[in-house]
């Protein structure tokens, strides 16, 4: 089969539109038409073909994978979930991917997971939602415990959550629980949060935390 024509597609920047003798179009990419030395005219075998065709499909899923990180940083697992899901990768070709990615220092789950722990403490998160956000990203276990073991003391989080929700009051029994619970859905440890309570008003007994 021949090359009959090469054109740069209008739609889709670094795309290249490659027409055979027969009929069939290929959509590339830029670096194949320099891998594959192509030009017009140039003869394919089937061989040549189903490699220029097994390239462009890989290069596409690399490119796809990059955008989906230049958008926000993601997980290995989170990364090759999306491309089986809005690219039809397979579970190979998502897998080989992250694994160049990987390779490049462009996909990283241990940084991924210090990033996510950073961003969810600015924003008053404990242990508990902690671990749920690394779970639900799909950050591998074996990071959970490095990255949450460097938390600072809870305390003072705790103690400016609280004053923050009581606005400096002497507060009843109710008001003590709702305050107990909404920290609890922060994701705090109970003994934590009961240490706060007395913190926060020494007369406290602990019957009343």
């Amino acid at each position: 089969m021949r090359i009959s024509k090469l054109a740069a597609s209008k739609h889709k920047k670094g795309r290249i539109l490659v027409q055979l003798d027969s009929g069939e179009l290929l959509r590339i990419g830029e670096r194949e038409v320099v891998a594959f030395s192509l030009y017009v005219g140039k003869e394919l075998t089937a061989e040549e073909k189903t490699a220029l065709e097994n390239a462009a499909r890989e290069s596409g899923l690399k490119d796809r994978a990059l955008s989906l990180l230049t958008t926000r940083p993601m997980s290995r697992k989170e990364l090759t979930d999306r491309l089986m899901e809005r690219a039809d990768a397979t579970d190979e070709e998502a897998e080989a991917v992250a694994d160049e990615l990987e390779r490049l220092g462009l996909l990283n789950d241990r940084t991924y997971a210090e990033t996510l722990v950073r961003h969810y403490s600015a924003k008053g998160y404990g242990p508990y939602r902690l671990r749920e956000e690394l779970r639900r990203r799909g950050v591998p276990r074996e990071y959970w415990d490095q990255v949450l073991g460097d938390l600072d003391d809870p305390a003072e989080t705790i103690d400016a959550l609280l004053r923050q929700r009581l606005r400096g009051r002497i507060t009843d029994r109710k008001e003590l629980k709702r305050a107990s619970d909404y920290l609890a859905r922060k994701g705090y440890h109970w003994t934590d949060i009961s240490a706060a309570l007395r913190r926060y008003d020494a007369s406290l007994e602990e019957d009343e935390i």
